[in-house]
């Protein structure tokens, strides 16, 4: 055999052998989910038939409380039954590709999330009969301890999962297979609205930060809560005078507009000893950011931030702290 046919054989096997450790990884990832989703419909099962259905036959919350509550779950559970059909017959491509229409529901689920956790609080508190029915129901062999607020969360838990399975079917999927282009719309609809999800989730986070903040802050005077306003990060640091003297340690709060210096309130104050006085609010779009010192491997460091009337002098014996804290103001000053 020349030397040409065996160059030919062996570039043959590599590719044989390549496909077949695709196909082995795909087949993994494809019995592990379609057990994952097993599990996942058993535990939205649990909601849908002992808390939605039930509670539509009783009457027990108003509809628009219930759908509140519940949002379009029993959407999510029916795609998700038919996507598991598919798995279970080998339809991987399509079954996929079907699915990737419903993920829309999964963007609403995210956005209804919040109000949903705050309507489910207020029928605790308000609804007697709602509070003993899911009590009961929370009691039965099939919940194993778990309790309604440990489920709801689920559909956004289980969209994290679809996204790694999805890249992971797709890379083992050889690009000449017929699937290949199903699963690459299932994978770029996933991305999607894993997305939207996290965006959700990053402003609903956001506004838990500011509306923490101005809570710290005594009285209403300053205005932390805005519409476009990011949380970035807080942390104390020592104010040195312009003209020497004593350091002054003060609580800043890094905002993507603002930068709030505060000190603590008297620890005798009837109603603000927890609490903080602002000092200052300095706008940060004029604002000019220097690493004094701190540059090396040094004990702590030195920042001067240049506002149009006045220049901060911020001290921290922290070397990591303070390299912390430039970063995070050069970026949002830019």
């Amino acid at each position: 055999m020349s030397d040409s046919s065996l160059l030919f054989m062996a570039g043959k096997n590599t590719v044989e052998e390549q496909r077949a450790r695709w196909e082995r990884k795909r087949s993994r990832t494809a019995k592990e989910l379609l057990e994952t989703e097993h599990k996942y419909l058993e535990q939205l099962d649990l909601v849908v038939t002992f808390f939605v259905t039930i509670l539509k036959a009783k009457g027990t919350l108003k509809p628009a409380v219930l759908e509140t509550i519940f949002g379009p779950l029993e959407s999510i559970y029916s795609a998700s039954h038919v996507l598991s059909l598919h798995l279970e017959k080998g339809n991987l491509g399509l079954g996929l590709e079907n699915f990737s229409q419903n993920l829309e529901l999964y963007g609403n689920y995210a956005e209804n999330l919040e109000q949903a956790n705050k309507t489910l609080k207020e029928q605790l508190r308000k609804n007697k009969s709602f509070r003993r029915f899911k009590k009961l129901q929370e009691t039965r062999p099939q919940f194993q301890g778990r309790r309604l607020e440990d489920l709801l969360p689920l559909p956004l838990q289980r969209l994290h999962q679809y996204k790694h399975f999805l890249r992971d079917l797709l890379e083992n999927t050889s690009p000449d297979s017929a699937e290949y282009q199903k699963l690459t719309k299932a994978v770029k609809s996933v991305s999607e609205v894993s997305r939207w999800v996290q965006d959700i989730i990053r402003k609903r986070e956001n506004s838990l930060q500011l509306l923490r903040v101005q809570k710290l802050l005594k009285g209403q005077k300053t205005q932390v809560l805005s519409p476009e306003r990011w949380y970035i990060r807080e942390g104390w640091l020592s104010v040195v005078p312009p003209k020497g003297g004593e350091l002054k340690r003060r609580m800043f709060f890094l905002f993507s507009d603002i930068f709030i210096s505060a000190k603590p309130c008297h620890p005798l104050h009837p109603l603000n000893s927890n609490k903080l006085a602002c000092r200052a609010v300095y706008p940060l779009h004029q604002c000019v950011v220097d690493k004094v010192f701190g540059h090396t491997q040094s004990q702590g460091g030195l920042l001067s931030l240049s506002f149009p009337h006045k220049t901060l002098l911020l001290m921290s014996s922290d070397q990591q702290d303070i390299n912390d804290w430039h970063q995070c103001l050069a970026a949002a000053v830019r």
